[in-house]
């Protein structure tokens, strides 16, 4: 499977965190934000809210001089064999805040071994998930989910995944045609969310966007009733801004 040459991930400045991330785990006894700024070459207007964003995800404390240290989360991710289970229960509190926040059911996505597949949600009573009517490793050129992990595969790869999977009508909005579909998918701005108004099912909206973590093809996507439809776009501005420590996460 083939990438896009640059893939563009939601938190563009991913790198930087990590740089900042390294300075800390650097200085065992803190530092401050003048030195983390003067050693990661970050200017101090961008450093502020990058550093009130690890703060907030538990990946750095401040100490009671005002110096940064490494906090629980980078900790425990960092940690060997119990990387991958810390690393769940990260994204499983992420989601489960961010489910509240957007007030719709929330998703990770990932495309593996040439399948779509949902690895983790968060739903409840008042943002209840969509009704899996079709597989969603049938329905990837109808769902948000599905058309964003496309959209950060080259067309081969593409072909490939519809020569496995037909395009199939799901509803009176499902884009049909492999040409169209290629079209729509080449011309999404990497930064926009993707949205799905009715193509997977009748009565449900959601939005996706993509997290791009080294060379794995990933989406956190969102789903809500028609009735919420107005909401749709502010809940996937939110949903773009979720991404950001998802993604550091994964990249840690």
């Amino acid at each position: 499977m083939a990438l896009k040459p640059e893939p563009t991930a939601p938190f563009h400045s991913v790198q930087y965190v990590l740089r900042v991330l390294e300075t800390v785990s650097k200085h065992t006894g803190g530092v401050t934000d003048v030195q983390i700024a003067r050693e990661t070459g970050l200017p101090t207007g961008h450093l502020a809210p990058m550093l009130a964003m690890l703060r907030r995800e538990g990946y750095v404390e401040q100490v009671s001089d005002g110096a940064y240290v490494m906090g629980d989360s980078l900790v425990l991710l960092g940690t060997g064999t119990t990387r991958e289970e810390a690393l769940e229960a990260k994204l499983q509190d992420t989601l489960t805040e961010l489910r509240d926040s957007v007030g719709a059911a929330v998703y990770i996505s990932r495309y593996i071994d040439g399948e779509v597949k949902i690895t983790q949600f968060a739903d409840g009573p008042d943002a209840p998930a969509v009704n899996e009517w079709v597989d969603f490793r049938s329905a990837a050129h109808a769902s948000a989910v599905g058309k964003c992990l496309l959209t950060q595969l080259d067309q081969n790869s593409r072909r490939d995944h519809l020569s496995r999977h037909k395009i199939a009508r799901l509803t009176s909005r499902t884009i049909t045609s492999e040409r169209v579909l290629f079209s729509k998918l080449d011309s999404q701005p990497p930064t926009v969310p993707i949205l799905d108004l009715q193509e997977y099912a009748v009565g449900t909206v959601c939005a996706a966007v993509p997290l791009t973590a080294g060379s794995a093809v990933g989406c956190l996507a969102l789903s809500m009733p028609i009735e919420h439809a107005h909401r749709l776009r502010s809940a996937a501005d939110t949903l773009n801004r979720g991404a950001a420590p998802m993604v550091l996460s994964l990249a840690i």
